[in-house]
């Protein structure tokens, strides 16, 4: 997003008295068992706007993944980082988040003079930066970040389902449903979920009794 002296989408009441490009950042997968965290940033171009931009969990799959190939071409840059399931499990999800969120706004190929940032927390940055709840409902250049984090872990998720098809990543993306508790149950967690969670833990240890 191109910025003068102030910019910001005046419809929903929101002012952003900064000089220079505004990055929006947002993530993808906190709350899952499996898989890692994903964060996006993105800096849209004002000149080449992105109709139907919103808060990627009220967009159906098929108009996400359109939206996706266009935040791709039309942004001024982009950029979609990770934290792995074994920094999750090192850092705790709220530090592995913070570090994926930093790293995508690291990879960001221009410099953003402010980082608008979906919530109430904010990864330690270099650049100015500024946390709205629900940003990603508020800001597009938000909303575009959530959109492209929400894509990217999806399809890493299909990619785990066809690896171990037996837990129904396809379906769930990693999230404790019914399904996939008893997925878990039935058949041990795999090197992808995150041991530090309490259903993968007690999964874990009640493997590690019955084999004791």
């Amino acid at each position: 997003m191109r910025s003068k002296k102030s910019s910001g989408p005046e419809q929903l009441g929101l002012h952003f008295d900064v000089v220079g490009l505004l990055a929006g950042v947002d993530e993808a997968g906190r709350g899952p068992l499996a898989g890692p965290v994903v964060a996006a940033a993105v800096i849209l171009d004002d000149l080449n706007p992105i109709a139907g931009l919103d808060d990627s969990k009220k967009l159906t799959a098929r108009t996400r993944e359109r939206l996706f190939d266009e935040i791709r071409a039309k942004a001024l840059c982009a950029c979609i980082a990770e934290a792995t399931v074994e920094e999750i499990d090192r850092l705790n999800i709220l530090h592995a988040t913070m570090l994926a969120m930093k790293r995508a706004v690291e990879g960001l190929r221009l410099k953003p003079a402010k980082v608008l940032v979906d919530g109430n927390r904010l990864p330690v940055l270099k650049v100015a930066a500024e946390a709205i709840v629900q940003g990603d409902a508020k800001v597009q250049a938000i909303s575009a970040a959530s959109i492209l984090a929400k894509v990217h872990r999806d399809r890493l998720l299909q990619t785990l389902h066809e690896a171990h098809p037996e837990y129904g990543f396809d379906g769930h993306k990693g999230y404790p449903t019914a399904e996939h508790l008893e997925a878990l149950r039935r058949h041990g967690a795999c090197v992808h979920h995150r041991r530090s969670f309490a259903p993968v833990r007690e999964v874990i240890s009640l493997t590690v009794v019955s084999s004791a």
